[in-house]
C-alpha cells in the first residue's frame, strides 16, 4: 500500500460514518506505474525515486511527495491544500511547513540542474511543473512562458538568474536574488516571509532578521541604481511584493476596478458564499441555499470568528464575481465557495476556502454523507474550514460550539422553505410561510427554529392588523415564543427570535432581554440577534443604545435589506427626538416597502409632531385603506413617556383628518 493510499485510510477514519475524500482520490493515478523523464532526471513513481543520469539523487521523503504529486499531474496545478493533504493526512499544520519542503526540492533539483527551477509557483493558486520537455531555458508562470521580465530599467533573466541595467550585469548576493527571483515569479502578488525564509534556507531554522538583511541588500542593488525609488514594497504583517513589474501586467486599464476596502476586524473574518446546486432539480435550489445557512451558523457559533450574514453574501448569488471584490466590498480577509449535489438519500458537499485578497485556494475538500447525517456534515465543514484558520483549536471545542444535528430532516425542509419569507414584507408570503411551518411542526413540534419563527410571523400579523381576532393571534404567538424558549438549547436564532416576539408582544421585557443577551453570547456574530437586540433596546426606552446595535448588525450584514435598516434607524431617531433625521429615513424605508403599517404610523406620527399637515393626511388615508388600526395600544413601548410621545403624534396626524 503506498503512503498515500495509507494517508487517505487515515483521513477517511477520522469522520465515522462520512466519506471526505480529497480531489485525487476522486481521479484514478495516471502514472501509478510509470517512469517519467526531464531535463536529466527521471522520477520512477513505483518505488518512488528519482535519478540524475541514472544516478540516484539524494532526497527527503516528503520533497520526493511533492515532486510525485506534481509530475502526476501532468504539467496543471497542485494547489497547495493538496499537498498538505497528501503529505500530513488528518493533520493541520502550517503553510510555511510545506514551503520548506518545496524549498528542499527545489534545491535538490537546481544543484544537479544549473540553477534553473523546474518547480514552478503560480501565484495564489499552488506550484506545478516547470519543465517535462529537457529545455532548461525558460522559467514557465500560470499562463505562458517568460524568459525574462523588466522592472524599470533592469532586467531579470531567470534562465540565467541574472540582474542586469541597460544591458550590464548588477552585482548581487546569491540570495537577494533568490528573493528577487521569488518575487518576480509571484508576478505583483504577495510573498510571504515564511515563504521565502523556507526558500532561501530550505531545511533550515534561521531567525526573520537574516530575511531582512537580505531584502534590505536587494533594496540597496535596485536603489543605487534607480534614483532611490524602491521597486521591493513591504506589506506590513504580510510579506513584500515587487511595486512596479511591467512586463507582466495587462496594458489594458481595468474596466471594474476594485471597489473601496471596508476595514477588516481584529479577528478573523468570512463570508459563505451561496453553494451551487448541481442537483437536476430546480426546486431543490432552496436546499443548497439551507446547507449554505446551516454552516453560516455552525461558523458563527465560533466566538472568535467574524462572519459576514447570509444576506449579504446572497447578493452574489448568480454571478461570477472575483473573490478580490467579495472581500473588498464585505469587508472579509477569506471566503468560502462551494457547491451541493443532492440525489436520492445522498448529498455531496463540496467547498473552498480562499484568501480574498490575493485569491490564495488555502483549503478544499470534498464531503459525501446521507441525508440522515447532513447535519453532521455541515458541522464538518466548519470543522474543517476553522482549522484552516485556527490551527491552535482543537476540533472537539468547535463541535461543541456547532449546532446539535436536528432528527427530522422533513420538519427542516419545510422550516427552509418557511425562511424565504423573511426577507418580504407582503401579508401573502408570511401567511404561506405559516403554512410551511405548520406542517414542519405536525413532524417535530419541538423544532426551536420552526416554533420561534412561526412566533415571529404571527407577530408581524398581529402589527400590521392581518388578522381577524388581533387578541387570538398575540396569544398563538407568545404561546409558540414559550415553547420556542424550551426547545432552543444553546441555538442563538431560536433564542433571538423568541425574544424579539415576546418583547414584541409585550411580554417581561427584562426576560426577553436576557435571552438576547443570551443568544448574542453564543454567537457574538449574529447580525439578525443584534437588530432584534436594537429593538428591544428602543422598546425598553434605549434609543441610541438601541441604534448602536443596529449598527452591530449592520457591519456583520453589509448587505441586509435597505428598507428594514432604515426603518429601524427612522424610529429610533424618532424617539431620540430627532425628528428631521427620522423623517428622512423613514421616507426611504417606504419607497422599498410602501404598504409595511408600522412605518406608516411613525411616519405619520413624526408629520403631526412637526406640523406638517398636508403630508400627514396623505399618510393616514394610506394607513386607514392598509389596515383597520391605525392607532395601536403600543404596549411594547414600556417606557410612558416615550409610548405617549408616539400615539400622540399619530393622534395630531388623524386629526389633521377629522
Amino acid at each position: 500500500m503506498t503512503r498515500h493510499a495509507t494517508g487517505a485510510a487515515a483521513l477517511r477514519s477520522l469522520f465515522k460514518d462520512l466519506k471526505i475524500r480529497d480531489r485525487a482520490q476522486f481521479q484514478p493515478n495516471p502514472m501509478e506505474n510509470e517512469e517519467i523523464n526531464f531535463g536529466r532526471f527521471r522520477l520512477d513513481l513505483r518505488r518512488p525515486e528519482l535519478r540524475r543520469d541514472d544516478q540516484p539523487v539524494r532526497i527527503y521523503r516528503r520533497p520526493l511527495a511533492i515532486l510525485c504529486a506534481l509530475a502526476e499531474a501532468k504539467g496543471e496545478i497542485v494547489s497547495k491544500a493538496e499537498l498538505m493533504a497528501r503529505l500530513w493526512p488528518g493533520r493541520v499544520v502550517e503553510e510555511s511547513n510545506l514551503h520548506v519542503h518545496v524549498s528542499a526540492l527545489r534545491k535538490a533539483l537546481d544543484e544537479h540542474d544549473g540553477g534553473h527551477s523546474l518547480v514552478a509557483t503560480v501565484p495564489g493558486r499552488g506550484y506545478r511543473l516547470a519543465d517535462l520537455s529537457g529545455e532548461p531555458k525558460r522559467e514557465c508562470f500560470a499562463d505562458a512562458i517568460v524568459e525574462g521580465i523588466s522592472l524599470g530599467r533592469f532586467r531579470l533573466d531567470l534562465s540565467r538568474r541574472e540582474l542586469l541595467r541597460d544591458g550590464q550585469p548588477v552585482r548581487i548576493h546569491r540570495r537577494a536574488l533568490g528573493i528577487l527571483c521569488a518575487l518576480a515569479e509571484a508576478k505583483g502578488e504577495i510573498v510571504s516571509k515564511d515563504e521565502l525564509l523556507a526558500r532561501l534556507w530550505p531545511d533550515r531554522i534561521v531567525e526573520e532578521g537574516n530575511l531582512h538583511v537580505h531584502v534590505s541588500a536587494l533594496r540597496k542593488a535596485l536603489d543605487e541604481h534607480d534614483g532611490g525609488h524602491t521597486l521591493v514594497a513591504t506589506v506590513p504583517g504580510r510579506g513584500y511584493r515587487l511595486a512596479n513589474q511591467t512586463s507582466l501586467r495587462p496594458t489594458q486599464v481595468a474596466k471594474d476596478p476594485l471597489p473601496p476596502q471596508l476595514p477588516l476586524p481584529d479577528k478573523p473574518s468570512i463570508a459563505v458564499m451561496p453553494f451551487q446546486n448541481l442537483g437536476s432539480d430546480p426546486e431543490q435550489e432552496y436546499f443548497a441555499d439551507g446547507m449554505v445557512e446551516e454552516i453560516i451558523t455552525a461558523l458563527s457559533r465560533i466566538r472568535w470568528l467574524f462572519v459576514i450574514a447570509r444576506n449579504s453574501s446572497f447578493t452574489y448569488k448568480g454571478q461570477a464575481v472575483d473573490v478580490k471584490h467579495i472581500g473588498r466590498e464585505l469587508g472579509v480577509r477569506y471566503v468560502l465557495e462551494g457547491s451541493v449535489r443532492k440525489a436520492g438519500g445522498r448529498v455531496r458537499i463540496t467547498a473552498q476556502l480562499i484568501e480574498a485578497e490575493t485569491g490564495a485556494h488555502l483549503w478544499a475538500e470534498r464531503f459525501d454523507g446521507s441525508l440522515e447525517a447532513v447535519f453532521d456534515l455541515q458541522d464538518q465543514v466548519a470543522v474543517s474550514v476553522a482549522g484552516v484558520i485556527e490551527p491552535t483549536l482543537r476540533a472537539a471545542e468547535i463541535r461543541r460550539a456547532a449546532d446539535q444535528p436536528r432528527n427530522n430532516p422533513t420538519a427542516y425542509d419545510l422550516y427552509l422553505r418557511a425562511l424565504r419569507a423573511t426577507g418580504s414584507w407582503e401579508q401573502k408570503d408570511y401567511l404561506e410561510a405559516l403554512d410551511w411551518l405548520s406542517r414542519a411542526l405536525e413532524q417535530d413540534d419541538t423544532y426551536g427554529p420552526a416554533l420561534s419563527l412561526s412566533a415571529v410571523y404571527h407577530a408581524a400579523l398581529n402589527g400590521n392588523g392581518w388578522t381577524d381576532d388581533p387578541e387570538a393571534t398575540r396569544q398563538r404567538a407568545i404561546s409558540l415564543a414559550r415553547r420556542a424558549v424550551r426547545n432552543a438549547g444553546d441555538d442563538a436564532g431560536t433564542l433571538g427570535r423568541a425574544a424579539y416576539a415576546l418583547a414584541y408582544l409585550g411580554e417581561d421585557i427584562d426576560a426577553a432581554t436576557a435571552l438576547i443577551d443570551r443568544s448574542l453570547h453564543i454567537n457574538p456574530s449574529f447580525a439578525d440577534g443584534w437588530r432584534w437586540s436594537g429593538w428591544l433596546r428602543l422598546w425598553a426606552g434605549l434609543p441610541d443604545l438601541a441604534i448602536d446595535h443596529f449598527e452591530k448588525s449592520l457591519r456583520l450584514n453589509p448587505h441586509a435589506p435597505l428598507g428594514g435598516t432604515l426603518m429601524a434607524n427612522g424610529v429610533a431617531h424618532f424617539f431620540a427626538r430627532r425628528l428631521d433625521q427620522a423623517r428622512t429615513m423613514l421616507l426611504l424605508s417606504l419607497q422599498q416597502h410602501p404598504d409595511w403599517v408600522p412605518t406608516n404610523r411613525f411616519l405619520a406620527a413624526c408629520y403631526g409632531h412637526l406640523g406638517q399637515s398636508e403630508e400627514a393626511k396623505i399618510i393616514i388615508k394610506r394607513l386607514r385603506a392598509l389596515t383597520p388600526v391605525v392607532l395601536p395600544n403600543a404596549d411594547n413601548w414600556r417606557d410612558p413617556e416615550q409610548r405617549e410621545f408616539y400615539l400622540s403624534g399619530l393622534r395630531l396626524a388623524m386629526g389633521e383628518t377629522e
